[in-house]
């Protein structure tokens, strides 16, 4: 399937409509950042495997998460879980800058490698444990968590602005899990479940390792 097609017919069909995300989705090349035995099935509205027990999220997920985030062009975002690196191209072409953090070596090495071949130059790779956020670079106006938390980390509460979003799955990877929209307003955490979704288990402090 081209991509035009999927982002018409997988994408904007189920209600994705901000303009600006859906623009971003036509920019970027998924079969780019897929393993090369499944180039054939980049398009597909579903996800892939990359290696390391990990996966590349299906393209409606991809931007139904930028869309609940509110990106605008001068935000500066959070990412965890880079993986491929396709989400984090996605998100860079709505922002100002990406920080985006893998835990898993070969994948920040190989994402980082892609992203900087394919000039998203708007991104920062680190290699790390994602539960601490990145303080260094806080504070964020989003952050998207692409793999499920059991409970939100809360040193990511803690590095939104004011204003800020905050999108994650939480549950258990052996239970239901919730696509969670997180806003602070005024210092107040406010939350509002969006989706029911089955995403990978966010690894690192605090989570429970299989």
């Amino acid at each position: 399937m081209p991509l035009h097609d999927m982002v018409r017919d997988q994408i904007e069909h189920r209600g994705v409509h901000d303009a600006r995300v859906l623009e971003a989705m036509r920019t970027v090349p998924r079969h780019r950042f897929v393993l090369p035995q499944d180039r054939c099935d980049a398009y597909g509205d579903f996800p892939l495997p990359i290696g390391f027990h990990q996966t590349i999220s299906q393209p409606y997920i991809v931007a139904y998460m930028c869309e609940l985030a509110r990106l605008e062009p001068s935000d500066h975002v959070l990412e965890l879980g880079t993986g491929s690196g396709y989400n984090a191209a996605v998100i860079s072409r709505l922002v100002d800058h990406v920080y985006s953090i893998e835990i898993v070596p070969e994948l920040a090495r190989r994402a980082a490698e892609k992203l900087r071949q394919l000039h998203y130059d708007n991104i920062t790779v680190r290699l790390g444990d994602g539960h601490d956020g990145w303080p260094e670079a806080a504070p964020f106006d989003a952050i998207i968590v692409t793999a499920a938390a059991e409970q939100v980390p809360q040193p990511l509460l803690d590095q939104l602005v004011e204003g800020g979003r905050l999108v994650i799955p939480v549950g258990s990877p052996f239970s239901s899990q919730e696509l969670i929209l997180l806003e602070k307003r005024q210092g107040v955490i406010r939350a509002a479940p969006k989706l029911p979704v089955r995403f990978v288990p966010l690894t690192g402090k605090g989570q429970t390792q299989d």
